[in-house]
Order: C-alpha cells, then structure tokens, then sequence
C-alpha cells in the first residue's frame, strides 16, 4: 500500500514539475516577443561619437586633454562645429594649443566657435567672424548702456541732415567683442562703460566713423534671442511731443469746486459742479 501511494506521490510531483516547466516556457517566449515586438517598433538611433567637457573651461585658459572625454550622440542632433575626435580638437604632437574663447560648462559639447585656432589670440582679434572688423565706439554715461562682451546691441545716431536734428538707427543686432578693452564675457558685474568695440563688416567701419564725427552715437542693448528686425526707426523734431494725458484734481474752495487740467506746459482752472 505504501508503495502504490509513494508512485501516486511522485507521478505527481512529476506532472506539477511538467506543468510548471511548460508554463516557465511559455512566459519566456512571451517575454521574448515582447521584446522582439518592442525593437521591430523603435528604431535603433544611430550615435557617434564627440568630445564634450569633462570640467568648466573658463574663458582665456588654455585647451587641455585633461579637461575632455569622448561621449556617443545622436547622428541627428550633432551641434555644430562639433569635434568629432580628440585629435581633430588638439591636433597632433607638434600642434600649438588652442584657447577657450567662451565658457563651456561640465558635458557640454565643444564647439570650434568657442575655441580658437591653433596658438591663435585670445584677444579681439581672435573673437571676431572671418572677414568682419572691429569698431570701438566712445560712449558716456549718457550715450552708454550696461553690456559686457558677445551682447547684442542697436546703434542709433543723432544729428542734423540739413534741414532739422533726427535719431536714426544705424544698425540693427550688432554683437560686442570687447568693454574697455576687456573681451571676457565672464564678468559678474557690468558697468558704464567709456569704450564699446563692435563687430561689423569693413564698409559699416566707414558708416560708424562718419557718424561719430557728425553727431552723436547711442547704444541700445537687446533681450536675449532677440533677432527681430526693425527695418530702420528714425525720429525728427516733428515727432517728438510734449502733449500730456489730461490731469484732473478737484479742488474744493469756499464751497466752490474747481478742475485742473494739465496739457502740455499750460494749467487752466475750471469750475465744476461739486459731486455730492
């Protein structure tokens, strides 16, 4: 009798572990075309490889191996002017040693346009755009803004054209290459300053020089991502009004009730009934 019983046991304990195997199998299988149906689904994002920062370069230090490291990104979102290897970024054993013409921060993709060629100037000269000039406009407290390097700024012009005093704009998106002579954009504080050097091409050189000694030049600093286009703003005498919105105060004198109305410079006093 133990016998029979101790067979029924096992026979079982065998289908249970059959049963149990099968299932296994089957969720295996399962998982595995789930998967399968999750790659067929997406498609496999191609990734190359760039140098990016491995700590903060700040503005004027010199470029070393140290600081970078070579990550995967996708093909389709490569920024530009992005090194593709480290030894197109530092070149070869001879080669001189490029410097940081703007702040990059730790991951962030180094780009040519904030590093400067091989043993290039760290300087205005090297910040400036090929076949682009330098221009340094003399300012004032009054005719100056707040800007430091890489702002971006309008140049308006006062003066006479013959026949009455106008405001002109000059030029529209100008960038900043330097502040008394400082072309560090890494500056905590800003200040009014007494020269502001510009980046333009060599016949807008002419432009500003001939506005500089036929009239005055002021700066207008723009928002950040600011590219709108103005077309051109220019402002006569004509234009400028000293008509003022209508002043009203009431007045209450020996029960009398009075308005003062304000236009321009004149002030006349009118009697009112006087509200109960």
């Amino acid at each position: 009798m133990r016998i029979v019983f101790a067979f029924i046991l096992l026979c079982g304990l065998g289908l249970a572990g059959t049963a149990a195997y099968m299932v296994m199998k089957q969720f295996n299988q399962y998982s595995a075309d789930l998967e399968e149906a999750k790659r067929l689904q997406t498609p496999a994002i191609e990734l190359v490889e760039i140098v990016v920062a491995t700590e903060r370069l700040n503005y004027g230090s010199i470029l070393s191996e140290e600081d970078l490291t070579v990550v995967s990104w996708p093909a389709n979102s490569i920024p530009e002017g992005a090194f593709l290897s480290l030894e197109d970024l530092m070149g070869g054993e001879n080669a001189e040693p490029r410097a940081i013409l703007r702040i990059m921060e730790i991951s962030e993709a180094v780009l040519a346009s904030k590093v400067t060629d091989f043993g290039g100037n760290i300087g205005p000269q090297g910040l400036l755009s090929p076949g682009m000039r330098a221009f340094t406009i003399q300012v004032s407290v009054t005719s100056g803004i707040f800007v430091q390097p890489n702002d971006r700024i309008d140049i308006y012009w006062t003066g006479n054209n013959g026949r009455e005093v106008i405001t002109r704009q000059l030029l529209e998106n100008i960038r900043v290459v330097a502040v008394d002579r400082n072309s560090n954009e890494d500056v905590q504080t800003r200040s009014v300053a007494k020269t502001v050097t510009v980046e333009v091409n060599p016949t807008l050189v002419a432009t500003l020089t001939q506005a500089q000694q036929t009239g005055r030049i002021n700066l207008s600093l723009r928002g950040i991502g600011d590219d709108a286009f103005l077309g051109g703003v220019e402002v006569t005498t004509k234009d400028v009004t000293l008509v003022q919105d209508a002043i009203v105060i009431e007045e209450v004198i020996d029960e009398k009730c009075y308005t003062t109305v304000s236009k321009g410079v004149d002030r006349v006093r009118v009697e009112i009934p006087c509200a109960n």
